[in-house]
């Protein structure tokens, strides 16, 4: 950070009016600062890096405090440190990181390298930290790839099926439009013509192609294409369009090597289809269609279809379907047919799994939230929620599945009831570990919590017996120092208990003293569960109390939970949160004048409502890339997510009583003049895609202009990160910096300062 000398006032951008003007239901709003939007203006770029400055001598008091927090940062770190190998063909795959390098390095090891070396091929090798395994190879150093860019993120790579070539996706700028690298496992680079897509590759069965997405203008995924490696991307073609401007494609390869399932989805509404792998130039064919208000989810289980779908129960239901006997053979013939055409994406009008062939294997149990399953050959792990916490059933077939598909009678009875993977912690995160063939009897798991570190573990499905892969190492840290406990908290409307993850040092006593820290998202039924993060550490031990408020909106409880803070009552999710905060300072746990909020990206928007509706209660806040000028963008289809997002927040192009609502609470356009607000650093990056820098931009303007607070006691700052996008700045060293700047702001005005 270097501070400008000079600069002594926060920056004022000039009110424009007529830029933007809104005259709609009844309502006229000229907004002053929507000028700052012109992202290629100078002006604008000036304007940025003068809150930069501004921000930098706002936080020049806390420069010590934020040299403590890196160094706290790195000592809980080690840095030398290996992943989890997962198996992928005949090869295990891995990440390393190494002490003073900020990005990660991958490497496989082939299964005969463990043998040679005395571990069993079929469980992960026994990697050191440090120190090349024998036989090691070294696919990608990403800090090769990161030197000299400002930002750079590695996404999603793929090794296809005959191990000779290594997909993985690029980003130098942060706005999430991937460039695709195909190179050999030397490094050798055969393809990187693939530009501007979404998320996902999927290999075809021989090696010699790949499906992507494709983006509109407003950023949603809504073609699949299939690239030949090595050839020009104008001869790819295109295999599949979806037209509504609600939904999504996307893809995920199955452990079935033969198919991929593609869905298109909206927040109510989904569709799948099959992709075969050995026929890549054939267009996906149908597996259920679409009905309106039912999400489904299709997983390739061998011989037969697994349906996730909300037919049944909101809550989500698992089913299983028969695979046409032909469909193999069929789907070959039509790629052989097309080889030197045209795709015809004009699909088959019949869907090959329709509900009428579904046979139920499992319906939620009282409390349950079904979210996905993966198929195995010989069981599958359905993933849920249950009671607020995560939870993993594993489900065994009665017989492995075969080369032919099961007939539609005899589903019935294939999958037992189930049984849960069990972890003794009151509040813990319990998740599948991923990777893994489709013939193996064993699976990966990973829990951890806020205090507890992950730990990843082999399940043998049938004994259950379970053996301990890996601890997270943390050095200097200990768990049994804190208590970590889920309490439940009255809604104002009575309706509901709100759950509360509480973390505290096992002396910190509610004598109403303590300094606070509440957490909170709250939409998208996107749950905030307890993990653990080393950049929280340092607070904990100086006694901060911290909270997550798993409020509704989001999917803690369930879908009936998200459902309850959405669209018409997207005001629960602000209540619920305003609620715990100050239950956590009337039961004690918190001073009134010594508590943190912070949120991130709709999360933001959480921060900016709350602000509004009860500035008293916080002394500080933290705005994440916050999406705090929420009705001109929900009400502009042109923007990126829109048009997806009416089934969240409502229509308010449409309807007037939605408008009337997100009028009411869209963050920037409620600040009320005259009120001592709480100190506020929002935070961005001007090449955020999901939520425009220029959000936080007006939102910071306005409340300078109209709030009681004095700027040097309870000061407002701006940081926009010049090169990045929604995750904010790349690379490990990097993101402690920034963190340990925002946590140095707000833990100061609690008077944490050392």
């Amino acid at each position: 950070m270097t501070i400008d000398p000079t600069v002594s006032t926060p920056p004022i951008a000039a009110r424009r009016l007529g830029t933007r003007v809104r005259d709609i239901h009844g309502d006229y709003f000229d907004d002053p600062w929507d000028w700052l939007r012109e992202k290629d203006n100078p002006e604008v770029i000036a304007h940025l890096n003068a809150e930069n400055a501004w921000t930098d001598h706002v936080c020049a008091p806390t420069l010590d405090l934020q040299r403590s927090l890196v160094a706290e940062f790195k000592a809980y770190t080690t840095e030398t440190d290996v992943s989890v190998p997962l198996r992928e063909g005949d090869y295990w795959y891995y990440r390393r990181t190494q002490e003073g390098q900020s990005y990660a390095t991958h490497h496989r090891l082939h299964m005969s390298q463990c043998e040679a070396s005395g571990d069993n091929a079929d469980l992960p090798p026994v990697l050191t930290p440090g120190q090349p395994h024998p036989g090691e190879e070294l696919l990608v150093d990403e800090n090769a790839y990161a030197k000299g860019q400002e930002f750079f993120r590695l996404a999603t790579l793929t090794p296809s099926p005959d191990g000779q070539l290594i997909a993985w996706a690029r980003d130098f700028s942060g706005d999430e439009r991937w460039t695709w690298v195909i190179q050999t496992p030397d490094g050798t680079i055969v393809d990187e013509t693939v530009t501007d897509t979404g998320y996902g590759l999927a290999w075809s069965a021989d090696s010699s192609a790949f499906i992507y997405t494709r983006l509109d203008e407003a950023w949603r995924q809504c073609e699949l294409w299939v690239h030949r490696v090595g050839t020009d991307p104008s001869e790819d073609r295109l295999l599949l369009s979806e037209p509504d401007e609600a939904f999504d494609l996307w893809f995920a390869p199955s452990r079935d090597p033969r198919w991929v399932a593609i869905h298109s989805t909206s927040p109510t509404t989904g569709e799948a289809w099959l992709w075969s792998a050995h026929a890549p130039l054939t267009a996906p064919v149908p597996v259920t269609g679409r009905e309106q208000g039912v999400l489904v989810g299709c997983e390739p289980a061998g011989d037969h279809l697994l349906i996730v779908h909300s037919r049944s129960s909101r809550e989500g239901s698992v089913a299983a379907a028969p695979i046409p006997a032909d469909l193999a053979a069929r789907m070959a013939g039509e790629g052989a047919a097309v080889a030197s055409s045209a795709i015809n994406t004009t699909l088959p009008a019949t869907p090959i799994a329709p509900p009428s062939t579904w046979v139920s294997v499992r319906e939620p149990r009282e409390g349950e939230r079904i979210a996905e399953v993966e198929a195995f050959a010989s069981f599958m792990l359905v993933t849920m929620r249950s009671g607020s916490l995560t939870q993993v059933a594993c489900h065994q077939r009665a017989t492995r599945a075969g080369a032919e598909p099961v007939p539609g009678g005899d589903l019935e009875g294939l999958w037992d009831e189930g049984r849960f993977v069990e972890v003794e912690s009151p509040v813990r995160t319990l998740i599948t570990g991923g990777g893994g063939r489709f013939e193996d009897t064993s699976f990966t798991i990973e829990h951890q919590s806020v205090t507890v570190p992950p730990t990843a573990e082999r399940v043998e499905v049938g004994s259950f017996e379970r053996r301990v892969l890996k601890r997270l190492e943390v050095p200097g840290w200990d768990p049994a120092q804190f208590v970590e406990e889920r309490v439940w908290v009255p809604s104002r409307d009575s309706r509901v208990q709100i759950p509360v993850t509480l973390i505290r040092h096992r002396d910190t006593l509610p004598d109403g003293t303590n300094a606070g820290w509440i957490h909170g998202y709250g939409s998208y039924e996107i749950s905030f569960d307890a993990e653990f993060d080393i950049l929280r550490l340092p607070a904990l031990q100086r006694g901060m109390v911290h909270a997550i408020a798993h409020i509704r909106g989001g999917g803690e409880m369930g879908r009936a939970w998200y459902e309850d803070g959405k669209e018409l009552v997207k005001v629960n999710t602000f209540t619920d949160f305003i609620d715990v905060a100050q239950w956590l300072q009337a039961s004690g746990w918190v001073a009134e004048d010594r508590l943190i909020a912070e949120g991130r990206s709709a999360g933001g928007l959480l921060m900016g409502a709350v602000t509004n509706m009860a500035p008293q209660t916080f002394r500080a806040v933290l705005a994440g890339v916050p999406f705090v000028d929420a009705l001109t963008t929900i009400l502009d289809a042109s923007l990126p997510l829109t048009v997806g997002e009416w089934e969240e927040w409502g229509n308010p192009i449409e309807s007037a009583q939605v408008y009337a609502l997100m009028r009411s609470y869209t963050p920037y356009e409620n600040v009320a003049e005259g009120v001592v607000h709480p100190a506020i650093m929002a935070t961005t990056s001007l090449n955020d895609t999901r939520v425009y820098y220029v959000e936080p931009a007006k939102w910071v303007q306005r409340l300078r202009e109209v709030s009681a607070s004095d700027q040097e006691e309870r000061p407002i700052v701006l940081r926009t990160e010049m090169v990045a996008g929604h995750g904010g700045r790349s690379g490990r060293y990097g993101r402690w910096e920034a963190r340990a700047e925002e946590f140095a702001f707000v833990m100061s005005q609690v008077g944490v300062t050392a």
